[in-house]
């Protein structure tokens, strides 16, 4: 059901979102990830706005994206609805509750996509961009031992600007995990590279048009 939903917004949003953001791919490797995703993966991004999510819908169109999203995001009558109906994973940022890892883990092993923000917010005015990374992604790319796709957008939306997405090549957590260091150490390490990553994608269209 979900799959089905997703295939009507992103066919009946197709012309709106060319009209909104105008994207344009590029990619680190294109020979080692297009925008087709092979059985399940992870994304991960920075996050500049809410519209950061549309944007990639549409930068994949032939798979179903479960993105983790904020809680804040489904009290919204209509909008929780349209969420939920996505596929959306709820994330209660202020609880104890790690819910949100399993049903991620689960999306994984059917075969899904995961997509994940790993600063967990949106930067505020003067923060340095983007924030440092929350453990979550590092986390379920180690235990699921999926693909990780780091995308980078430049967050240009709307007002004619032109929304530039490059996306890179696959990460594996496992691959990065040291077993001379304990856990928390490996996740804030692996964390580390995905962010330095996505900032190294930034780099690739500094100057672009």
């Amino acid at each position: 059901m979900k799959a089905f939903f997703n295939m009507f917004v992103k066919i009946t949003g197709w012309i709106p979102q060319r009209i909104a953001f105008h994207t344009k791919i590029f990619y680190e490797d294109k020979a080692a990830q297009s925008r087709k995703i092979k059985g399940p993966a992870i994304l991960i991004s920075n996050h500049t706005s809410v519209y950061d999510y549309a944007v990639f819908l549409f930068v994949f169109p032939r798979r179903t994206l479960r993105y983790q999203m904020a809680e804040i995001l489904f009290q919204k009558k209509r909008l929780g609805w349209f969420l939920r109906a996505m596929g959306g994973i709820k994330v209660e940022r202020n609880a104890f509750d790690f819910g949100f890892l399993d049903a991620s883990k689960a999306v994984l092993e059917k075969g899904g996509v995961v997509g994940v923000f790993p600063e967990s917010r949106l930067p505020r005015e003067g923060e340095e961009r983007p924030l440092p990374f929350k453990p979550s992604a590092a986390y379920l790319a180690l235990i699921s031992g999926v693909p990780v796709i780091p995308l980078y957008t430049n967050g240009a939306y709307f007002h004619g600007k032109k929304a530039k997405v490059v996306i890179g090549k696959p990460m594996f957590a496992r691959e990065l995990y040291d077993p001379q260091r304990d856990e928390k150490s490996n996740l804030m390490f692996i964390s580390e590279q995905f962010r330095d990553k996505i900032m190294q994608l930034g780099t690739l269209i500094d100057g672009t048009k």
